[in-house]
C-alpha cells in the first residue's frame, strides 16, 4: 500500500473513532465522575473547595454563579466564590471566598443546565450531595455563658418551639433565630461578634409568620447570597417563606397553601434547575406529603400532593439515601412508627423505596452518616414511646434494623454533630417532659449516654454550632415553656488565630529559635 493509502486509512480510523466517541457521548449526556469533599464526608475543611469531575469536557459559560453550580452551608449560609477549571476542562472548582463554619451541614447543588463543550447537559434531575466540615476536639464540659428570653416582659409566654443558627448579617458569627408558636413570630438574637458566643437582645419587631409555626429550614431560596428560612404553620395549613434582608431581618412572608397540620419541612432541588424548592409532611385528615416549587426568584407556586406510603406523615429530612446524586425524603409515619425512604425521581416526584420500624411513634428525624461506612443514616425520636432510635443505611435506600436508646419522657427534637471533634457524630434528644439528652457516639453508630442537660421546664430542641468561631461546636438548649435560650460554650477548643495571635506565634517560634542556638553555642564553648 502507498503511503498516500496508509494515511488515508489512518485518517479514516481517527475519523470514525471520533465520531463513535462524540455519537456515545451524545448518547449518554454530561455525567459528573467524581466530587471532593467527598459524598457524606464528616470531616471536610471549613476551607474546602468545592471540586466537580466531568466525563468530557465542559462548556465553561454554563457555569454560573448562584445560579447552575452553588453551595449553601447550613449555618454559614450561601458559598460564593470564583469558578477555576482544569484537566482539559472536566474538573471544574468553585472555591470560597469565605470559609465554612465548623461542624456543619453543607448543601452542593448542580442544576441540569451545566453543559458540556459537545452540547450535551446533566440529566434533567441536576446533581446535589452533602458533607459536614471538620469540628475541632471539645472536652463535652460544657458550660453556660448566656440565658436568654424570647419574651417581651416575664409574663408574657410565647412558646420557643424550634429555631436555627446561620450567619443572617455576613459578619462569619452565627445568630440565633427562634420561632414562636403562640405569637406567631421568629426572633432574632444578632451574634456579639467578639468571640465572647454570647449575643445580643433579639431585635424588634419580631418577623411574623403562621400560626403555630415549628419546623424550618435555613437556606437561600432567591440566591442573592442572603439567608432565607422557611416555617410550617401547623394551624393555618401553610408555610411561610421569609427573604432575608442581609441585616438579621426579614421581607414579609410569603404564604403557601400546603395540606392538613404540616409537621415536617424541607428544602432541596426537587426538578433539578438548581434552586431550593419545598416539601413537607401533612399530619393531618388523610395525611400526605406537599410539594412546592420555587420559580427561580424565591417565589413558589401551588402545591402538588402525594402518598408518602403510611398514614400521618409527620416527620421530615432530604438526604441522598441511595447515592445516586440527587436528594430524597425520608419520612417519619407517627401512627405506624415508620420510616419511610422516598426516592427522588429528579423530575419533582418520589417513589418508595423502602420502609422500616421506627421503633415508636416518629415525632423528628435527622440524617447523617453516625457510622462512617459512607452512606446516610437516620436518627429518629419517638414521642410517647419516651425513646430515639439509630437505623442504618446501606447506600441503597433500604434502612437495618432500628437501634433504640431510653431518652427522657416525649422526646420532640433530634440533632447530630460532632461535639467531641473525633470525626464522628454526636446526638442530642430534647424531651417536652424532661431534659436534653447528649449521646456520644463510641464509633460504627453505636450511642452511649454521656450527661443530661437540666431543662428549666420543658426541652423542645437543640442548636449544635460554633457560637464563639473557636471551632468546636457549642449548644443552644431551647426551652419550650419558660421561653429561654440556653447558650452552653464547649470549655477546650482551639480559637481561631486573629492577626494579633499570630504575631505573638510568630515571637514565640523566633525566641525559641534565638534560645536553641544560644544552648547550642554555650554547649560548644564548654565542651
Amino acid at each position: 500500500m502507498t503511503r498516500f493509502g496508509l494515511a488515508f486509512r489512518g485518517t479514516l480510523a481517527l475519523f470514525l473513532l471520533s465520531s463513535a466517541s462524540s455519537a456515545a457521548f451524545a448518547g449518554t449526556g454530561l455525567t459528573v465522575v467524581g466530587v471532593s469533599p467527598a459524598r457524606h464526608a464528616l470531616t471536610a475543611s471549613t476551607g474546602a473547595a468545592i471540586t466537580v469531575d466531568f466525563d468530557r469536557p465542559v462548556d465553561r459559560a454554563s457555569f454560573v454563579p448562584l445560579r447552575t453550580f452553588w453551595a449553601f452551608g447550613r449555618w454559614s449560609g450561601t458559598v460564593t466564590g470564583s469558578f477555576e477549571f482544569a484537566n482539559g476542562n472536566q474538573t471544574v472548582t468553585l472555591r470560597p471566598s469565605r470559609p465554612f463554619s465548623a461542624g456543619e451541614s453543607v448543601m452542593v447543588i448542580l442544576s441540569h443546565d451545566v453543559a458540556g463543550a459537545d452540547g450535551t447537559t446533566l440529566r434533567p434531575g441536576g446533581y446535589a450531595w452533602q458533607f459536614w466540615t471538620r469540628s475541632a476536639p471539645g472536652s463535652l464540659a460544657f458550660q453556660e455563658i448566656q440565658r436568654l428570653s424570647v419574651r417581651t416582659n416575664a409574663g408574657s409566654r410565647v412558646r420557643a418551639y424550634g429555631g436555627f443558627a446561620s450567619d443572617l448579617d455576613g459578619d462569619q458569627y452565627l445568630d440565633i433565630s427562634i420561632v414562636n408558636e403562640d405569637t406567631a413570630d421568629v426572633r432574632v438574637m444578632l451574634n456579639r461578634g467578639d468571640g465572647s458566643g454570647r449575643f445580643d437582645r433579639f431585635m424588634t419587631p419580631p418577623s411574623g409568620v403562621g400560626n403555630r409555626a415549628s419546623p424550618n429550614e435555613p437556606t437561600d431560596f432567591n440566591r442573592d447570597g442572603i439567608v432565607d428560612f422557611c416555617v410550617a404553620n401547623i394551624n393555618d395549613n401553610t408555610i411561610s417563606v421569609l427573604l432575608g434582608n442581609g441585616d438579621g431581618t426579614f421581607q414579609p412572608q410569603q404564604l403557601i397553601t400546603v395540606g392538613a397540620a404540616p409537621r415536617g419541612v424541607a428544602v432541596l432541588d426537587v426538578d433539578g434547575d438548581g434552586d431550593m424548592d419545598l416539601a413537607n409532611t401533612n399530619a393531618g385528615g388523610v395525611g400526605n406529603m406537599s410539594i412546592v416549587l420555587n420559580d427561580v426568584t424565591g417565589v413558589f407556586g401551588t402545591a402538588s400532593f402525594f402518598e408518602a406510603g403510611a398514614s400521618n406523615e409527620w416527620a421530615l429530612a432530604a438526604a441522598d439515601m441511595d447515592d445516586d446524586g440527587m436528594l430524597d425524603l425520608v419520612v417519619g409515619a407517627q401512627n405506624e412508627g415508620r420510616i419511610l425512604v422516598q426516592r427522588a425521581v429528579g423530575d419533582g416526584t418520589f417513589t418508595l423505596a423502602s420502609s422500616s420500624a421506627a421503633g415508636g411513634a416518629a415525632w423528628m428525624l435527622v440524617c447523617g452518616d453516625v457510622d462512617g461506612d459512607g452512606a446516610e443514616d437516620v436518627a429518629v425520636v419517638n414521642s410517647s414511646s419516651n425513646r430515639g432510635a439509630i437505623l442504618l443505611g446501606d447506600g441503597t435506600g433500604q434502612l437495618g434494623t432500628r437501634q433504640l436508646y431510653t431518652t427522657d419522657p416525649f422526646p420532640l427534637a433530634t440533632d447530630l454533630g460532632d461535639l467531641d471533634g473525633d470525626g464522628d457524630l454526636d446526638w442530642v434528644t430534647s424531651s417536652f417532659s424532661g431534659n436534653w439528652f447528649l449521646f456520644e457516639n463510641t464509633g460504627g453508630g453505636v450511642f452511649s449516654f454521656n450527661r443530661q442537660f437540666l431543662a428549666p421546664q420543658a426541652s423542645s430542641c437543640a442548636l449544635l454550632f460554633d457560637a464563639d468561631n473557636d471551632r468546636d461546636l457549642d449548644l443552644a438548649l431551647i426551652d419550650e415553656l419558660s421561653d429561654d435560650i440556653i447558650v452552653m460554650a464547649n470549655v477546650g477548643g482551639s480559637p481561631v488565630p486573629t492577626a494579633s495571635a499570630w504575631g505573638l506565634v510568630v515571637l514565640a517560634f523566633l525566641v525559641c529559635i534565638f534560645g536553641s542556638i544560644v544552648i547550642m553555642r554555650s554547649r560548644g564553648t564548654t565542651e
